[in-house]
């Protein structure tokens, strides 16, 4: 997860009862397997002493920023919302290297072809139990 994100800042007041996704999110970003995926990868952690609530930041490596609302977030789904974006990232990046153009623009009369090697077998009703 971590090998996308450049930097992740924790905030939050240990004595807050909504500090669940940020506690279990620290503990995936010091996970020997996180760290060692991206050991450049800055973890600032800002115990508060207000009123505001629990909040993860994220900065991707290609500099992008994103906030969650950590009271209503687990911390499952944030990890999840990283790894599809950064699969994005590197599929981004791939194509760049390839010399391809970036976002892959797929005419609308092509979405709407034959694929070859896919073919349709019906389904008999005996076979469905009906």
């Amino acid at each position: 997860m971590l090998k996308f994100l450049s930097k992740v800042r924790i905030e939050f007041n240990a004595l807050d009862p909504r500090t669940a996704s940020c506690l279990e999110f620290l503990a995936q970003c010091n996970a020997r397997k996180a760290k060692e995926s991206n050991p450049a990868c800055q973890l600032l952690v800002k115990r508060r002493t207000d009123d505001h609530p629990p909040q993860i930041t994220v900065t991707f490596v290609n500099g992008v920023e994103e906030v969650f609302d950590a009271t209503t977030t687990p911390a499952q789904t944030i990890r999840n919302m990283i790894l599809e974006k950064g699969q994005h990232l590197e599929t981004e990046q791939m194509f760049r290297e390839a010399g391809e153009a970036w976002p892959v623009i797929i005419p609308e009369e092509e979405l709407h072809q034959f694929a070859p090697g896919t073919k349709f077998i019906p389904i008999k009703k005996e076979e469905k139990g009906l």
